[in-house]
């Protein structure tokens, strides 16, 4: 009994493989036609060989632009706002008057001190006569060397408050220079915060003033990443409004935070045409070496359908609409973090790949754009 029931086993399993064989087969048969048939010819399209570039790898910190040349403008003497030049995103000449503080109170000041010193001079000039005489007469002894040094001393006496009443004098003046401000260097005026008519005190802000042309980021790295960027020296910076520079020069500070253990790197922006205003936020993107190699495709490869990015690769004579995942964008380079392999047929116009499938199949191909 057991030999049979094995037999029969046996014979199960055989029926069951040839049936499942001719099932296949017959699948086959039904659908050669639509798996062999050939795609219709697709139109020339020009591609580009997706590469892995060996260059660097990069990191990428956020930073905020400042000016290294900004001055706040303050008040140095008391007085009321006669009038304001200029507004904000002007550009200014250095020395150009900028605002210009009422002088009535630093003019009287400086008549009194004018004054003061002509009174002074007087009496210099009087002592001097004085002790002059003392000393002709105590050469014939009509004087006593007391006398003599009395008259000395009171001449060198007004001969001090002559130097004081001068000095009030520059003091006075200067107070009265105060009140015509002028711009320190050529720049642009970012900041207002007075009006004709309001009453200032000393040390109260007037404007900022700001050199366009001097402008520069500065960022905390850890240790390992500044000692990296510190042998490559070099950086690329990108701004909210799609520009990107390179770097000017790029200074590691020589020491680290003893708190943080973080290092200050200092990344100089080159002349711009159009240069950014400071406290822009912007991204620098430092070269660190590395095993890392990129794929790369130009920007205008790149199709957008919905919320799917991607691009046509061209691969055995069939355009295919494949998903990728998008870095870093460098120019009109973007990075390509999944989706591609090296090697890859890209199609560079995107609008050309989806006419040439409308093309195809009005030509009777049943082949599609696939996404893989």
């Amino acid at each position: 009994m057991r030999f049979q029931v094995r037999n029969v086993g046996r014979a199960e399993v055989v029926l069951r493989w040839v049936a499942a064989s001719a099932i296949g087969l017959s699948l086959a048969a039904c659908g050669g036609d639509e798996t062999t048939a050939a795609p219709a010819p697709l139109p020339a399209l020009e591609t580009l060989v997706v590469s892995a570039n060996a260059a660097a790898s990069a990191r990428r910190w956020d930073g905020t632009v400042e000016a290294v040349r900004e001055a706040a403008l303050s008040a140095q003497t008391s007085g009321r706002v006669a009038s304001v030049a200029v507004d904000v995103n002007d550009r200014v000449a250095a020395g150009q008057v900028l605002l210009l503080l009422s002088v009535v109170e630093q003019e009287a000041g400086v008549d009194a001190a004018r004054a003061q010193l002509r009174a002074t001079e007087a009496s210099a000039a009087e002592a001097e006569r004085q002790y002059q005489r003392f000393a002709s007469l105590a050469k014939d002894k009509y004087v006593s060397s007391a006398q003599v040094d009395q008259a000395r001393a009171a001449r060198d006496a007004a001969f001090a408050a002559r130097d004081a009443a001068r000095a009030q004098l520059a003091a006075a003046g200067q107070g009265a220079d105060y009140t015509v401000v002028r711009a320190p260097y050529a720049g642009v005026v970012s900041a207002r915060r007075v009006e004709p008519g309001e009453s200032v005190a000393p040390g109260q802000p007037l404007m900022t003033v700001y050199a366009p042309d001097e402008l520069r980021i500065e960022l905390n790295l850890p240790q390992s990443d500044a000692d990296a960027v510190r042998a490559a020296p070099s950086a690329r910076v990108r701004f909210d409004d799609g520009r990107s520079v390179d770097a000017r020069q790029v200074v590691v500070y020589p020491s680290a935070d003893p708190i943080s253990h973080s290092v200050v790197v200092r990344v100089l922006l080159p002349i711009m045409q159009t240069p950014v205003a400071p406290g822009t936020t912007a991204s620098v993107s430092f070269a660190v070496a590395g095993t890392e190699r990129a794929l790369r495709i130009p920007q205008n490869a790149i199709a957008r359908r919905g919320e799917l990015t991607g691009v046509y690769v061209l691969k055995d004579g069939r355009l295919f609409l494949r998903q990728v995942r998008l870095g870093e964008r460098d120019g009109d380079a973007t990075e390509v973090l999944s989706g591609l392999n090296p090697g890859d047929a890209v199609v560079r116009d995107p609008l050309a790949a989806t006419a040439a499938l409308a093309a195809q199949r009005r030509a009777g191909g049943k082949q599609e754009g696939k996404h893989e």
